[in-house]
């Protein structure tokens, strides 16, 4: 069983990595639903919270079902970042998890999130007053450098661990490389065989079918996977792993129905969320990933890219499963 702080999980979990603009409430229940046994809010600026920004504060949102959650926070300010973990703990959430890893360039300019990379010393400081400041555990998310020449993750894993952080994430790539390339698990393998880590590490990066994952459970000895890109559109992903893991076999692959079933329910969860028009606005986003594969899909994307109440989608969906049931039985004839 692996912990962190109080939090009891499974033996090897697989985590929802949290992601900007995909990782809401909606989509994490539907991943729960799915075998994920930890999840993230998308990443939250410290700024932002503090100046009561909407957004913001948005994604504080949590819900029981989802549990255990933790809420994840970036800043490059040490005040900023101790005040905004007080704000998250106001929620209950189940962690608080700072990024410093994310390389996008507007937060890399604000000294924040991968943009640490360059000053461990910032990055100690910065996670210290986020542990000083909650009674939460706390975890952490980077990467293994600024780039191929300057890469730090064996002294981030050990000063990380000595403020007291109860966990560790490392996404196998330097920010550098943002989200190309291939992760480089070894280094992953290598803070797992230092004898003065104690945390739970955690690797990120290419995980994006049950072998693979299987092979890099064996192959690298991390305590945990943390599963991001795979997951959207697919949140079978995780139970699909845990399935291979004990029988070595494959689950059946979603069905149309399956497919149509979880975007249901995730429009449905996000126009209660969100608002009715807002929220199937916003899952305009996702259909393409749930049908991905799917032949003559082009479309119904057309006419899913125009719904704007669950009515309509109770009709289009209505219409999908029809014509596929139909187009299987003319290809099984």
């Amino acid at each position: 069983m692996i912990k962190i702080g109080n939090i009891e999980l499974p033996e090897f979990p697989l985590l929802l990595a949290p992601m900007e603009d995909v990782s809401d409430p909606p989509f994490r229940r539907l991943c729960k639903m799915h075998g994920a046994d930890l999840m993230y809010s998308e990443f939250i600026s410290s700024e932002g919270l503090i100046r009561d920004a909407i957004k913001s504060r948005k994604k504080l949102d949590i819900f029981d079902y989802e549990r255990p959650v933790g809420i994840q926070i970036f800043g490059g300010d040490e005040e900023a970042m101790a005040m905004s973990a007080r704000i998250v703990e106001t929620v209950n959430p189940d962690l608080v998890d700072i990024n410093f890893g994310c390389p996008v360039k507007k937060v890399v300019c604000k000294g924040a999130g991968a943009g640490v990379l360059k000053d461990i010393d910032l990055m100690v400081r910065l996670t210290k007053a986020v542990v000083s400041s909650t009674s939460l555990p706390v975890t952490v998310k980077t990467r293994l450098g600024w780039d191929s020449t300057s890469i730090n993750i064996d002294e981030v894993a050990e000063r990380l661990q000595e403020t007291g952080i109860k966990a560790l994430t490392i996404h196998a790539r330097t920010r550098a490389q943002m989200y190309k390339g291939e992760a480089d698990w070894e280094h992953i393998s290598r803070i797992k065989q230092n004898p003065n880590i104690e945390i739970p590490i955690f690797g990120n990066g290419d995980i994006d079918s049950p072998e693979k994952a299987l092979e890099y459970k064996q192959k690298y000895a991390c305590d945990g996977i943390m599963i991001g890109r795979a997951a959207i559109g697919y949140p079978w992903i995780f139970n699909e792993i845990k399935h291979f893991f004990k029988t070595g076999e494959h689950l059946p692959a979603p069905t149309i129905e399956d497919r149509l079933l979880a975007v249901r329910q995730h429009a449905e969860w996000s126009a209660e969320w969100k608002g009715e028009r807002l929220g199937l606005v916003e899952m305009r986003q996702h259909y393409s990933n749930y049908f991905r594969g799917v032949p003559h899909f082009k479309d119904f994307r057309k006419k899913f890219l125009e719904i704007f109440t669950l009515e309509e989608m109770d009709a289009l969906i209505h219409e999908t499963k029809e014509f596929y049931s139909e187009y299987l039985a003319s290809q099984q004839a």
